[in-house]
């Protein structure tokens, strides 16, 4: 018996939520779940047998909305995880930089990781490390909204290339169908901070972005604040 492992793709906002359970306790997590699939998740889960422990979220987002708190009223004691650096209510657990939870014989460890926004967290697992917005697939997450900084980013993708090169990374986007990376890959080829870019060349890189804002950020921000509480009733 080993680690059940399911990515699941949202396309609309091109987000990777990620289902993973202890394949004999059948206790799993959930990593950025997204209010759109959440009858989809929930069926994987019910069909797995699976009891979930924890609704884990790397950031507050500003592209989707999370279906936290539907989740939490479908399996009543699951616990909602955010990093303690996001401003919200609504979350049973605000973990810190080294903490520890459990789901069967598996641990996570959380991993602060600010910069896309100040309450980045991304979560080790065993030879994965799941990284948000922080650390993209040859890329890095924007840092113009919600508290971001391209000078906290800098030191926590160096904090991220501390770990085995061998490292899985799943981020929370990709928009080119890229599904999984690795430490070394990132660390060779990242446009952004790969091949030993300093500092302040990454900083310049970052600020030189020109997005424009995520089409649902003036929904998605409130209601993720809330852990999507304030969507349940609408379906």
């Amino acid at each position: 018996m080993s680690l059940i492992f399911r990515p699941l793709f949202e396309k609309v906002s091109s987000t990777y939520t990620y289902l993973l359970a202890d394949s004999k306790s059948k206790e799993a997590i959930i990593i950025d779940a997204v209010h759109e699939t959440k009858q989809r998740d929930i069926g994987l889960i019910e069909e797995l047998g699976l009891t979930l422990k924890y609704i884990i979220e790397t950031h507050v987002h500003a592209d989707h909305i999370t279906s936290s708190c539907p989740l939490k009223k479908k399996f009543s004691d699951a616990k909602i995880v955010l990093g303690e650096g996001n401003p919200v209510a609504c979350a049973d657990i605000l973990i810190k930089d080294g903490d520890n939870l459990t789901f069967g014989k598996y641990k996570i460890t959380a991993m602060s990781t600010p910069g896309h926004t100040d309450g980045c967290v991304s979560y080790v697992i065993g030879d994965k490390v799941f990284t948000g917005d922080a650390l993209l697939i040859r890329s890095c997450g924007r840092c113009d909204f919600q508290g971001g900084s391209a000078d906290k980013l800098f030191d926590s993708i160096q904090h991220l290339f501390t770990l085995a090169d061998e490292t899985a990374i799943y981020p929370a986007h990709d928009y080119g169908g890229r599904t999984v990376s690795s430490i070394w890959e990132e660390k060779a080829f990242n446009e952004m901070i790969g091949g030993g870019v300093d500092r302040a060349e990454f900083v310049s890189r970052v600020n030189a972005m020109d997005l424009s804002l995520p089409a649902k950020i003036h929904v998605a921000v409130p209601a993720n604040q809330v852990c999507g509480a304030n969507i349940i009733s609408n379906g």
